[in-house]
């Protein structure tokens, strides 16, 4: 059987925000593996200046990542859909291994194939640093 992430596309504007909130519940889960889902098998990602292919190095990606980003919280943004992409605007905030605390803004672009699994994903993010108490995210 084929796998499927519900909703399909085309999407509705309800739909493609059901799946933006999907996507932030599955990255505020950090976990690797069931985020991986989500994405087809040969899914591409150029997350900043990296270039990831598959679900394998989705896997080993989001582990590294999370490994370094503790207290991990992230919040998406619902900002445009056509039948099978969604743009989305995203923050996030995590304190990394030094103990120093950083908010990241950023935009996504993704692509669905036809069973409702991201099959493209580019996202372009920046960094600032921020005192633990300007947390926006808690």
């Amino acid at each position: 059987m084929m796998e499927q992430k519900l909703p399909l596309p085309p999407f509705t504007e309800e739909t493609a925000k059901q799946k933006v909130q999907m996507a932030e519940d599955g990255w505020n889960s950090k976990d690797p593996n069931k985020v991986s889902l989500a994405y087809t098998i040969d899914s591409e990602w150029r997350n900043r200046d990296k270039f990831i292919n598959g679900r394998e190095e989705i896997v080993a990606f989001l582990t590294t990542k999370w490994e370094k980003e503790r207290s991990y919280k992230l919040k998406k943004e619902y900002w445009a859909h056509t039948d099978n992409r969604i743009a989305v605007r995203f923050e996030y905030e995590y304190q990394d291994l030094d103990d120093n605390w950083h908010r990241a803004y950023g935009n996504e672009n993704w692509e669905f194939d036809t069973n409702g699994l991201m099959q493209k994903r580019f996202a372009s993010i920046n960094n600032i640093s921020i005192k633990e108490s300007e947390r926006k995210l808690i």
